[in-house]
């Protein structure tokens, strides 16, 4: 087994595993853990129960955070005309129609979002084995299957986030950076625990929300007392 540096050992010693840490508590641990030369990313992990393999306990939706993301995310617009216009000004950093779907075949997948109007699905179904896997198909349950394309891009530059659950019944998602205040990433974290309490599907039975658990990109996990999470 490797070695583990100093700044690892430190981290994982600071946390105790076996231990349920309120919301507060984790958010400002894993903040002091987060001690790279970047700016990382905190992310927050749920386990649902759940088994995704049943179209009625399938669980996705898109929830925008009070205190956004932390970074920019690139935009790509399905469109034609007026509303390819609309997208630009809007803010799509990328905007197109047969042009773009060859792109995307080609494997030119340069954004983090992909939106488009419902008359460019007939287009954009080709694409589903591309972005499908890469969860950046337009889906009009999550907001980005959309005539009102101004409203969406907004959306997604504003800090959504668009969550799915895994095959294992799980959630991950970014919720603000470690520079964040301890009190916004807080309120994100709850603002996300919020949405997918509400996307729980009809075929979930007995406790929905199961385990939580938060993390920096470098810093081990915390596990958190999902009470908390829900106050």
């Amino acid at each position: 087994m490797a070695k583990l540096g100093k700044r690892t050992a430190a981290a994982r010693e600071a946390v105790d595993r076996k231990k349920l840490y309120t919301l507060d508590e984790a958010v400002a641990l894993v903040k002091s853990n987060a001690k790279a030369k970047f700016d990382e990313t905190i992310e927050v992990a749920i386990n649902l129960g759940v088994d995704p393999r049943h179209a009625d306990q399938m669980v996705r939706g898109v929830v925008a955070l009070p205190n956004g993301t932390g970074r920019t995310a690139r935009v790509a617009v399905f469109a034609r005309d007026a509303k390819a216009d609309e997208a630009k000004a809007a803010g799509a950093d990328i905007v197109g129609a047969e042009e773009l779907v060859d792109e995307v075949l080609k494997g030119n997948i340069d954004f983090d979002r992909c939106i488009a109007t419902p008359d460019m699905m007939p287009l954009v179904g080709r694409l589903g084995k591309v972005l499908g896997p890469r969860n950046l198909m337009p889906n009009p349950k999550v907001g980005t299957v959309t005539p009102d394309v101004k409203t969406a891009v907004e959306a997604a530059k504003a800090g959504s986030v668009e969550f799915r659950v895994e095959k294992a019944g799980i959630l991950h998602a970014g919720v603000g950076k470690a520079s964040f205040d301890e009190a916004k990433l807080v309120e994100n974290v709850k603002a996300f625990a919020d949405a997918v309490q509400k996307a729980k599907p009809s075929g979930a039975k007995g406790t929905f929300i199961q385990r939580v658990a938060l993390t920096s990109t470098m810093g081990p996990g915390v596990h958190v007392d999902v009470s908390s999470v829900q106050a």
